[in-house]
């Protein structure tokens, strides 16, 4: 059983779009923060979760060109 925070009410799952959209572990976790986020106690955490690996994968990007 998935936490409430994950459960959007519909067929799929965030994951189902990360793997759809083919996601690095950076850009997929970012998604999953924004669409968890006010569904907890804390949504400023998980948006600056969200963009603490929006920055990774940009700090990735930069060091990888």
């Amino acid at each position: 059983m998935k936490p409430l925070h994950y459960d959007n009410g519909k067929s799929y799952d965030v994951i189902d779009i990360c793997k759809d959209y083919d996601l690095n572990f950076n850009k997929g976790n970012a998604v999953k923060y924004l669409c968890r986020s006010g569904k907890k106690d804390d949504e400023i955490s998980d948006l600056l979760k969200a963009v603490e690996y929006l920055e990774r994968e940009i700090q990735h990007i930069r060091l990888n060109r």
